[in-house]
């Protein structure tokens, strides 16, 4: 069976790194990550490039390790296909620029490159990347460059919507998948300068938004919706038989054509289903210390900044119970990126299960809900073409949420196979 070709769009903060780990230690018939595209989010983009860099970076040092104390390689994926990297989007459309840094720290990773620098590389070949205030009308999205040396990576002179665009010309149709774990700025502007060759995708899947539960960044809205919510908007109208009925304004972006030749297949991964897929801080340690301790050079860099998380949450999980006492083994951190590239690995495991075709609109200029994914919890039966006959609406509908043509049609999954083994496999996997 093929492998599946997937680009990975992401901010890397804790779980981006664990999402793009779980990725490259895949097998070689599992996964072939074509590219990393990189966008703001939890940090600026200069730091999402240290980070990445930084990655592969380690991942020479543990496969040299490994190879050393006679270890099996794993990372298959990686060593058989060296993915491109891309630098992206540095702000939102339209919006006012929002990172997490109040919880992943300034650097996204937890101040690792402050408490152990012999893991962040002294060149970061900054040069050989497309710089996101250039203009990117002037640069060739055809041709990455080459490192100095031998690499796991290639960097690309192209910003990372071009790139994106250029892999989905150079592989066949519906055969390369979008992971979107960040804000989907690179997305939409991707699609925006070319939506035919943006359709060529097989699908995109995001981690974003929340459903039923409350948000993480706002009472309604989740981290990546709400930093780029008319970025959400457009991607999200691509999958409407009638974009223009959810197409937010834009400024920065011109509608899309009237009549495009067929509609996006998205399926989103909410915090009502990632939430609940944990790594557990005992569990984690069982299977890291031991490697810590013998000298792995990703165990010990993994270690600094998934401790910081652990601890961040533990302050948390004392600050709503009004105490300062909590146990070890309780502390755990959501899996919220990686349990996309499960799917990725893993979609053709019976267990996981997704309500099709749901409506699914987000409010991008809304003072007090940007970024909130809305649905329509009327009762309503929405009519079929038929019996609309010539009608421009249906009756006592605002917005056409009854509409049969207009709406989004959004793949929302509901369900993984093996919720509570996951954080342990994704564990074994990226370690052992």
């Amino acid at each position: 069976m093929a492998p599946e070709k997937i680009i990975i769009d992401t901010d890397p903060g804790v779980d981006d790194i664990l999402a793009l780990l779980l990725a490259l230690s895949a097998s070689a018939e599992e996964i072939e990550l074509l590219l990393v595209s990189l966008t703001f989010g939890n940090i600026d983009v200069e730091n999402c490039l240290r980070n990445a860099i930084s990655l592969f970076h380690v991942l020479e040092k543990e496969l040299a390790w490994r190879k050393a104390n006679g270890k099996p390689l794993g990372y298959e994926s990686l060593r058989k296909c060296k993915p491109i990297v891309a630098v992206g989007a540095e702000q939102p459309l339209d919006e006012q620029i929002l990172m997490a840094d109040y919880f992943h720290g300034v650097d996204g990773l937890g101040g690792v490159h402050s408490k152990a620098p012999h893991f962040t590389p002294e060149e970061l070949f900054r040069h050989l990347f497309h710089s996101p205030s250039a203009s990117s009308a002037q640069i060739p999205p055809e041709n990455p460059v080459s490192l100095p040396h031998e690499a796991l990576f290639t960097p690309s002179s192209a910003p990372a919507y071009l790139e994106i665009l250029s892999q989905l010309k150079k592989n066949p149709p519906h055969t390369v998948t979008i992971v979107a774990v960040g804000p989907l700025t690179n997305l939409a502007l991707a699609a925006a300068h070319d939506p035919e060759t943006f359709l060529l995708v097989k699908e995109v899947v995001i981690m974003s938004g929340t459903i039923e539960m409350e948000g993480n960044v706002t009472p309604t809205a989740e981290f990546n919706s709400y930093a780029d919510a008319v970025a959400v908007a457009r991607v999200f109208a691509l999958t409407s038989p009638s974009p223009k009925s959810t197409l937010p304004p834009c400024k920065s972006l011109k509608p899309y054509p009237d009549n495009l030749s067929e509609k996006l297949k998205l399926t989103i991964f909410p915090l009502d289903l990632t939430t609940m897929h944990l790594l557990n801080e005992a569990e984690f340690n069982s299977i890291t210390n031991v490697l810590k301790d013998n000298g792995s050079p990703l165990a010990q860099w993994c270690h600094v900044f998934i401790n910081a998380t652990f601890r961040k949450m533990e302050s948390l999980y004392a600050a709503e119970a009004g105490s300062s006492e909590k146990r070890v083994q309780d502390v755990d951190i959501s899996l919220h990126d990686p349990l996309c590239v499960w799917y990725m690995i893993t979609k053709q495991i019976p267990g996981w299960r997704a309500v099709e075709d749901r409506d699914i609109r987000v409010d991008a200029t809304g003072q007090w809900t940007r970024g909130m994914y809305v649905v329509d919890r009327r009762t309503r039966k929405k009519p079929t073409l038929e019996e609309m006959g010539e009608a421009a609406e249906v009756e006592g509908d605002c917005d056409g949420w009854l509409h049969p043509l207009w709406g989004n049609r959004i793949r929302q999954m509901v369900f993984s196979p093996d919720q509570d083994a996951f954080g342990k496999e994704m564990i074994r996997r990226i370690f052992l």
